[in-house]
């Protein structure tokens, strides 16, 4: 059905709300059409009694009205097309209005319904009472109405509701599609101009055509949802000024080097600009950046766990950062002793610049920045004077002992006035270490003396990779490894001094220039520690495999280039802090002797670094273990009972399953 077969069809219109109602007939003959469900509808709205007040004067629902409302505030955007012979015809639109179902008459009829109950309720107790009881009836007068109560009467929503029922309809008539009148008013669509000559405004290019069409709308942009704080755009992060850069960045990221934030910013940047804003808004640690206190924690701020101002706060943050300037590693104890903050505080500070390690404490997050420190030496003096008066009032708010700080400002990593047992020890095995690597130095430097008048002048001699199978031939040219840490903890591997690179060649006993040079090794060094931090149990052979792809990687005349013997690579992954796993391989095994030195990370500064320094401890005894064995070993040497997840994490780490059975990574034999 049609607009133009309906029987009956009016609208009206209310000018100052742009609202429409539309009442349209129902088709009442219709079979589908529920006559019983219409009459009953009917008696609800308008009760038995038919008057000219009446919704349904027929007593049936015949017909159903239409409200109108806005779809859109901003109509700028759309417009009305008709494509007519080849030409698309727009026209802007002012207004768009939705026309719904309006079920005012359901209010209709709850309104009767509670007044048929309020009828038989006062019909009810008129017959209960015999005669009317004498009531005190209170008179009130009302106050003239102040402005202010005025004011708040006109803005609320029943004054507004009110205001809107009173202005009067405007009845509209309707015309059929096909109707003469609507095709007349059609023809207002189409544009009169016939040439294009005149519409000088459309010779555009498409984007521009499109951008005059839909014109970005300010109201969407208001209305965009406002980004997380710790999400940062760079896009928006650059339009800003340089100092709010900087102090977003910082309050970010928290802990930064120098040149990480002049990457962030950009090439244009001056880094005399950058120095001067990165010092209002960030403390130097160990040569990198660490944000200030007071700017995580505002002034009427509070913690979060404990609510502690947040003077306290900045104040207890501070001494963990001064702690920091001192030394590498932090005990979160020893923070929460002094400063008298919950746990949880503590733990916030440390998180912000450092990680923890399994039974050291807190190490800072960054390594030290040298190159920082040598190049910019009168920040780090303001800085260290800024350092010493924050000292001086930590001392005077927490009553520490008198400590001084560190002659040279770029020594911030040295020792503290409060340091532990542990750390004490520590100090004393490096300087052990330290003077041992002299003394093997020296020893070896008169070892090439004494040989080098055996050897005629002008002969070259080229000492060969010394094999495992011939280290018992070589022994009286190995000087001795006397180091009171032996074993794999040894900064020296195998009785080899650091540095010494077996299988180059010699001049005269003496090792010619660039030989095992700090460059190569300092390579060497990197790519087997990334190399282990990835997968932590390698054999040899493996390692040398991805050692060779690393080489196709790099470009031609790299220093790793020189040539790296195995002894070389061994040494090493043994000074990486690596060990080397003696699995008892089967009498039987076709493994290769590289293929049975087995390799492991350690310590790696997780959580599960002693669980699988278990592990390894069992396959140094077996070579190969069922799960059940690993699990209730783990659980007897961990004291705990360890979730699944725990260790299986553990095995996929360390181990490959075979059979049923668990072996070390590149151990098993298929």
């Amino acid at each position: 059905m049609t607009y133009d077969d309906i029987p009956h069809l009016s609208a009206k219109i209310k000018p100052k709300q742009q609202k429409v109602e539309l009442e349209m007939a129902i088709d009442t003959l219709n079979p589908n059409y529920c006559r019983s469900k219409g009459e009953q509808i009917a008696l609800n709205v308008d009760g038995a009694c038919a008057d000219e007040t009446s919704t349904y004067s027929s007593k049936l629902m015949d017909k159903q009205t239409f409200c109108s409302s806005q779809t859109t505030s901003n109509t700028s955007r759309y417009a009305a097309a008709l494509y007519r012979q080849g030409e698309l015809h727009l026209t802007p639109l002012h207004g768009i209005l939705q026309l719904r179902p309006s079920f005012s008459y359901l209010d209709k009829a709850d309104a009767k319904h509670r007044e048929r109950e309020a009828a038989n309720e006062a019909g009810d107790s008129s017959q209960d009472e015999a005669e009317d009881d004498v009531k005190q009836i209170t008179v009130r007068f009302s106050r003239p109405e102040s402005e202010q109560a005025r004011q708040r009467r006109v803005q609320s929503y029943e004054f507004l509701q009110k205001k809107h029922a009173e202005e009067a309809w405007v009845h509209l008539h309707y015309y059929g599609l096909k109707d003469s009148r609507s095709e007349h008013e059609r023809q207002y669509l189409l544009c009169p101009g016939s040439s294009g000559v005149e519409n000088t405004e459309l010779v555009k290019s498409p984007s521009e055509y499109l951008l005059m069409l839909m014109p970005p709308s300010q109201e969407e942009e208001k209305d965009k949802p406002v980004a997380p704080s710790n999400v940062l755009s760079m896009a928006q992060l650059r339009t800003l000024p340089l100092a709010d850069q900087i102090k977003i960045l910082m309050k970010n990221v928290k802990v930064m080097p120098f040149a990480n934030l002049m990457s962030l910013l950009g090439p244009s940047i001056d880094s005399v600009a950058v120095l001067r804003g990165i010092q209002k808004v960030a403390m130097l640690v160990q040569g990198n950046w660490v944000v200030k206190s007071d700017i995580l924690y505002p002034k009427d701020s509070s913690s979060p766990h404990s609510g502690v101002p947040a003077e306290v706060l900045c104040r207890g943050r501070d001494f963990v950062m001064w702690k920091f300037t001192q030394s590498r590693w932090v005990v979160r104890k020893e923070v929460a002793t002094v400063t008298k903050l919950c746990a949880e505080d503590v733990k916030d500070f440390l998180e912000h610049m450092a990680v923890v390690r399994i039974n050291k404490g807190w190490e800072f997050i960054l390594p030290y920045d040298g190159e920082f420190i040598k190049k910019h030496p009168d920040v780090v003096q303001r800085q260290h004077m800024l350092w010493t008066g924050i000292q001086a009032k930590l001392e005077k708010v927490y009553n520490l002992v008198k400590e001084t700080m560190p002659k040279k400002p770029d020594a911030q990593s040295g020792p503290a006035g409060l340091v532990s047992g542990d750390q004490r020890i520590q100090v004393a095995k490096t300087k052990a270490q330290q003077n041992h690597a002299l003394l093997e130095r020296e020893l070896q430097r008169r070892k090439e003396q004494l040989r080098a008048p055996a050897v005629p002048p002008g002969v070259r001699i080229k000492e060969e990779p010394v094999s495992e199978e011939g280290e018992d031939d070589d022994d009286e040219e190995e000087p001795m490894d006397t180091s009171p840490s032996g074993g794999l903890h040894s900064r020296l591997a195998n009785g080899l001094p650091p540095g010494r690179a077996v299988g180059t060649d010699s001049f005269n006993g003496h090792p010619p220039p660039g030989c095992a040079s700090a460059p190569v090794a300092r390579e060497l060094r990197a790519f087997v520690e990334a190399t282990f931090q990835r997968q932590f149990v390698l054999t040899l052979s493996e390692l040398k495999r991805l050692f060779n792809l690393h080489l196709a990687s790099l470009p031609p005349g790299h220093t790793l280039f020189s040539g790296i013997s195995d002894r070389m690579l061994q040494d090493t992954v043994l000074a990486a802090g690596c060990k080397q796993i003696l699995v008892p391989f089967p009498p039987q095994t076709a493994a290769s002797p590289d293929e049975q030195k087995v390799f492991a990370l350690w310590e790696s500064g997780d959580m599960s670094d002693q669980h699988r320094q278990v592990l390894l401890e069992i396959f140094s005894k077996n070579y190969r273990v069922r799960r059940n064995m690993i699990q209730s070993r783990l659980t007897q040497e961990c004291g705990e009972d360890l979730s699944k997840q725990e260790v299986d994490k553990v095995l996929k780490d360390c181990c490959v399953s075979y059979g049923g059975m668990w072996y070390l990574k590149g151990t098993v034999q298929s």
